[in-house]
Parts: structure tokens; sequence; C-alpha cells
């Protein structure tokens, strides 16, 4: 500890929102060098490199070969996929001094496809995996969390080529299982959930989610098995209803109810229903933004749900595009469109064939013969007993709306339940988006020349390191996981006598001739701090020798229970290594 460059600190750094945060950075695994990028101290990178080595070994066990490409990456093959347009402001571009434009590589399926296309182009050359270990680049609008989310990141992303459908699905199943494994190891409890592709393409795709309270993405799950992240949850549409019997639509005066809870309140109040009162769950709410493509012009978009349902920004993002910037209406979008009525905007003047010409989408359960209360495009009405398929029609459907507890699962498996996690894997199956694009083919069994298939398989590697902390640290430091830890010991001196210090220094190398990753803390400090540091720094064992050494005895303590437990000075040797060693 006298030689090792690490500086603990006794508070938490300002800008630190979560535990894992907060700890790596206390206890001297990383330091910030900007925001959203951050340095690896020893201890963070020797933890880092084991995260790294059980990916590793994992992939090359299902016959994946590693590569690795540069970070800095020419511009063409990424127009060749639209993604240098798509990807807008979320990745780094620069330029050389002769004015050629670059990219700092926030995921690499052009340069593996081109790389296969170079070298490979007969059906004898597949199946293939190849995967690279490298860091990653993306302009976080707001880089939070530490290395959860910062713009530079360590990936394993993996990419399997085969000559036909069949063959995918086989090498999806190689990954997916690699994946259970590694994640197995990495030991934090994981879920694995049904996922969107969003700017990846394809079509199959799998999250492995970290099982976290205060995880920054939300997903549900059901009695019967059913998981997903709230993205790709789809609703269960309900059977049309008839409508012969529904009054005609009527426009009644609905003063200063521009919100749902006004109107709900206006309605019982003004016009009551025959039986019951009026919810929100009757209104048909109208929500407009205005969506920009990457390079392209401004258009709005009108959605309608139920009123008692908010808009999801994140299942929002999902079906229009994280590329695409999503901005709710302002007033000044409002004043080029005098027909919307702020508060009061209805059906009528939405859709590709009402004056406005304003794309219209709405909810799944807005089905033919449901009934409406909603806005009348005039100030201070609505209009009541609105029939969808009789009075309106949608350009179409969108799957926006919040999800909740209690909603039914897609499968029909029970009721959802929300929980939170951290993703920290994700697998897809690509098709032929990218070979496509980029003229991946090879010539199959008959000499006919076809499209390869693919496969993306991405691992979060320093993601993982603050996962982990997240899962195992605790109110005084971090607690690692054995498989994990930068030591598996760390031996504290508790005094500053010779005769001690000499004894422990024996125990430490005695360890470490057995093969046991010894840290020995040999400062003129404190035993207080001592003790401290070693629960901030989290090493799974920790030996102390001290004031009982005289009669004998040290003290291990296990970080994760707390518990610790004298043994004679003669055993200790031993009784570490069998606990090291399980």
């Amino acid at each position: 500890m006298s030689e090792l460059f690490v500086r603990t600190l006794r508070e938490a750094p300002a800008d630190a929102e979560v535990p894992s945060h907060q700890w790596l950075v206390r206890a001297g695994y990383i330091r910030r060098a900007a925001p959203g990028i951050y340095s690896w101290l020893p201890l963070g990178l020797k933890m880092l490199r084991k995260v790294e080595a059980i990916v590793r070994e994992e992939m090359e066990a299902i016959g994946a070969q590693e590569v690795s490409f540069p970070a800095l990456l020419p511009k063409e093959p990424y127009e060749a996929s639209n993604r240098w347009t798509d990807y807008g402001d979320s990745i780094f571009r620069l330029k050389d001094r002769k004015g050629g434009d670059y990219l700092l590589g926030p995921t690499h399926e052009e340069m593996f496809t081109l790389l296969v296309k170079d070298l490979y182009s007969s059906y004898k050359d597949l199946p293939l995996s190849l995967y690279q270990v490298q860091t990653k680049y993306r302009d976080e609008a707001r880089p939070r969390a530490g290395i959860l989310r910062g713009r530079e990141f360590i990936m394993k992303d993996a990419y399997s080529f085969d000559v036909d459908d069949a063959g995918l699905q086989a090498s999806y199943q190689r990954h997916r299982e690699a994946y259970i494994r590694i994640f197995d190891r990495l030991g934090f409890e994981y879920v694995i959930v049904q996922a969107t592709s969003g700017a990846m393409g394809g079509s199959a795709s799998e999250e492995f989610l970290a099982v976290l309270a205060n995880g920054e993405d939300t997903y549900v799950r059901s009695p019967g098995g059913y998981a997903a992240n709230v993205e790709a949850v789809t609703v269960p549409v309900p059977e049309a209803l008839p409508y012969d019997d529904a009054p005609a639509a009527h426009v009644e005066d609905t003063p200063d109810s521009t919100t749902i809870t006004t109107l709900v309140e206006a309605a019982n109040r003004l016009h009551p229903k025959a039986e019951g009162e009026w919810t929100a769950a009757d209104t048909l709410k109208n929500v407009l933004f205005m969506i920009t493509p990457p390079g392209g012009e401004s258009e709005a978009l009108a959605v309608g749900l139920p009123g008692d349902r908010e808009v999801d920004a994140k299942r929002l993002e999902a079906q229009i595009g994280e590329e695409v910037a999503i901005e709710p209406f302002t007033d000044e979008d409002f004043a080029r469109h005098p027909e919307l009525i702020k508060g009061y905007i209805g059906p009528g003047v939405l859709g590709s064939e009402s004056k406005t010409k304003i794309k219209y989408l709405v909810d799944p359960r807005v089905v033919t013969g449901t009934r409406w209360v909603t806005g009348a495009d005039a100030e201070g009405q609505h209009v009541f007993d609105l029939v969808c398929g009789r009075d309106f029609t949608p350009d179409g459907t969108i799957e926006v709306a919040e999800v909740r507890a209690g909603d039914p699962a897609p499968d029909g498996s029970g009721p959802l339940e929300l929980a939170r996690g951290i993703e920290m894997g994700h697998i897809f199956q690509l098709g032929r988006t990218y070979a496509e694009a980029l003229g991946l083919k090879v010539l199959d069994q008959n000499g006919k020349l076809v499209t390869v298939t693919m496969g993306s398989y991405g691992v979060g590697v320093s993601r993982a390191v603050a996962a982990v902390a997240e899962y195992s640290c605790d109110d005084k430091g971090l607690a690692w996981p054995r498989q994990l830890a930068p030591f598996d010991v760390q031996v504290v001196a508790a005094g500053k006598d010779a005769a001690l210090l000499e004894k422990a220094q024996q125990v430490a190398q005695e360890l470490a001739d057995r093969g046991i990753e010894v840290l020995f803390d040999d400062r003129k400090a404190s035993p207080g701090v001592k003790f401290a540091d070693a629960e901030i720094l989290g090493m799974p064992t920790t030996v102390v020798l001290g004031k009982r050494l005289a009669d004998g005895l040290a003290e291990v303590r296990d970080r994760a229970t707390g518990e610790a437990v004298d043994v004679a000075v003669d055993d200790l040797v031993e009784h570490v290594v069998a606990t090291v060693r399980g």
C-alpha cells in the first residue's frame, strides 16, 4: 500500500449520482478526466482486465476469434450504411489535415462486414464468429453515473456470419449461451428481456439487464415468465366494438378544461353520464411533437392515447429512432398551426387527410368502435361520443403509452410488474442489413452468389465493473466478489511495532508464494485509517495482525458478510488459502 498508486477519499465527488460512481472514485479505482470520460487507475485496471478475461474465455469457448479495429474510422463505410447521417449528433466526427472525414467508432458493424468481405468469398469459409474488446465513443448529451454511461467506454462486440437464416439461428443461440455463462461468472443477478434493435437494425433482439433498484432502465416481467424492456412491450389489442347504438358525436361546452384533470371534472359537473362517472380513461389525449431526422426537415406528429396514460419518452424514441430529434410542440409551433387550439385539440384537425396534414398515430387501444371525449378544436369545447372508425380514422398506431404495473402481459402470462435494471449486454439477429449495404456475398453450395446473414452481440465491459460495484457495495465501501477483486486478500499490519510489521510481511509473502494475490498495507497510518481503507477498497478477505499477535492470534475478516474470526498465526496461511480457494 505504501507503493500502490492509490488515494482514498473521505467524501464522494459532487457529481456522483449512484453508489458505484461514488465508491469507484473514493476508492481510487477511476478518476474523472472530463464529463463522461474516466482514467483507470491500477486497482480499477486490474479488475477491468479480469472482466475482460472472463469475456474472452467464454467467447473463445464457442470458437469466436479476436480481432482489433482502430477507434479512428473513415466516413465511407458509415455513409454506405446510412449511419453517418442516422447517428446525428451522437457520434464524434473530425477531419484530418487534408479535410477527410472521420469518426470515433461508436460500434463497428461496418468494419467487421468489410473485413470479412475482403477475405472470404465461399460458403466453405462460414460460419464465422469474430469479436473485439475495444474502446467506443458516443457523444452522450448528458453523461452521468460515472462509467455506467460515459462518452468513452470499453465494449466487447462480436459478429457472426452465416450463409442462411438457419445458420444465424444456431450462431445466435451459441452466443446467447456464452452470454449466460459470462453473466453467471460476473456474479450479479440479471434478467434476459425482449428488446428493440434501435439504430442497429435487425429482427430478434434481447438484452441482459443487471437487476438493480437504481438502474436507469425499466423492464417488465410477469408471473408466467414474460420479460421485456418497456420499449419492446406491445399492447394487447382489444377487439373492435360495435357502434350501431352509439349516439351521434356532440360538442359540449367545457370551459377552463385544458388538462385531463380539469376536463374530467367539467364533464362530470356539466355533462354527467347516465351511469357512473367520467374518468381519464374515457378521454382521448392528443399530444404533438416536432420530429427532425438527421439532416432532414422537421415535421409534426400527433399521438392520440387514452387520457389516463402518458407518453413514455423512451418508447417514443424507440419507435421513431434514437437518432431522430423529438421535441414537444412549442408556442412557436402552435403559432405556425392556428388550427390547433392548445388544450382542445381533437382528431378533426389531425391526420394526413386533414387540413393540417399532420400525421396522426394512436395507441393500439384506440380501436374501431371505441367512444371518446376529446377536443372539439374550439376554445372551451370538447366533443363527446366520438367513435373511432365512424367519426375519425387515424393514420396508424404507435406503441408509446407508458407501461404500468398490472397491465396484461402481451403473451397472456399474467399481469406485469415493473422493475429496474442496467443494460449489460445486447444481442441481435441483424440479418442482411449491413451485408446488403456493403456487398458482403459468398458463393453457396450451388455456386450461386448469396448475401451473408449476420448477428451482433455486445457486452459492456467497463460498465460491468460499475454494475458489480452497484450490486455488491454497502454503506462502508466496495465489496468485490472474489473472482473479480483486484486482490484476494488485504493484509493489514495494525500497529507500528517492527516485529508486527515483519510478521505481517512474512504472512503476505507466504500467501503470495501460494499463488494468492495479496495487497499488504504496510503504511505508517493508524489502525482506524487502515481498517476504513480496507472496507472502501473492498478486497474479499482482510487479514489483521495487531495487538493479539502477542497471544499468537490474527483476525480474518470477510468483507461481504462482515464476519470476523480469530485464527492461530501458525495456521493462518493455510486458513486463508482454504478460504480463497473455497
